[in-house]
């Protein structure tokens, strides 16, 4: 799922209003197929709007599992203003692929500004909330993240894994990565363990 303002959506493009819109569609689809596994993948942002999801008792129990991919529990660096003034746009630094990079800010779908004051607002919003409610967490997981990220802090996919309350978690860092790991050179061999991961527990 694409969380609003980004991809197709209608509107001004970036703007997020509420970070919470998309947990109430995640609700929605949860609902509307009761006794089929759900498996949650994130990434970046994306990766935090599920995990605020799951930290609700009435969600957590419906979700089998999650795979987060450098996600947004703490922003880099330090000052958050440096984030917002530059994200997404040309030239940062996510990917060591420079084609797979000229693919990405080659899809119109993908949002290249700064990014908005509203929606500065509600990434900060949340990760704040995460980081004073790690321990919340008790669906089974898998966080994977680059050292060598600019954009997301790997420290604080550690301190994740480190805090979390579920007992089936695991952390995998790679030396030298940067933030889209699912652009990076060796992409193959990070999408073969998601994989891995999730057959070993669709029938758990």
């Amino acid at each position: 799922m694409d969380w609003i303002g980004h991809g197709g959506s209608d509107g001004l493009h970036g703007y997020v209003h509420s970070l919470d819109d998309a947990k109430e569609f995640l609700d929605k689809v949860l609902m509307e197929n009761p006794g089929i596994p759900c498996f949650c993948f994130g990434h970046s942002t994306g990766a935090a709007i599920i995990l605020k999801a799951i930290m609700d008792p009435r969600t957590e129990n419906l979700v089998k599992g999650v795979v987060l991919t450098s996600p947004a529990v703490r922003l880099q660096p330090s000052h958050p203003i440096f984030v917002f003034s530059a994200a997404n746009r040309r030239g940062i630094p996510v990917s060591r692929d420079e084609k797979a990079l000229v693919a990405k800010y080659s899809d119109p779908l993908v949002y290249t500004g700064a990014i908005r004051v509203r929606t500065g607002a509600e990434i900060l919003r949340m990760t704040s909330y995460l980081q004073q409610h790690l321990s919340r967490l008790t669906t089974p997981f898998m966080v994977l993240h680059g050292t060598a990220d600019t954009v997301t802090d790997p420290e604080a996919s550690k301190k994740l894994y480190e805090e979390a309350s579920s007992s089936d978690k695991s952390i995998k860092l790679y030396e030298g990565y940067l933030h889209d790991l699912l652009f990076e050179p060796e992409r193959e061999t990070i999408v073969n363990e998601i994989i891995y991961w999730l057959n070993s527990r669709v029938n758990v």
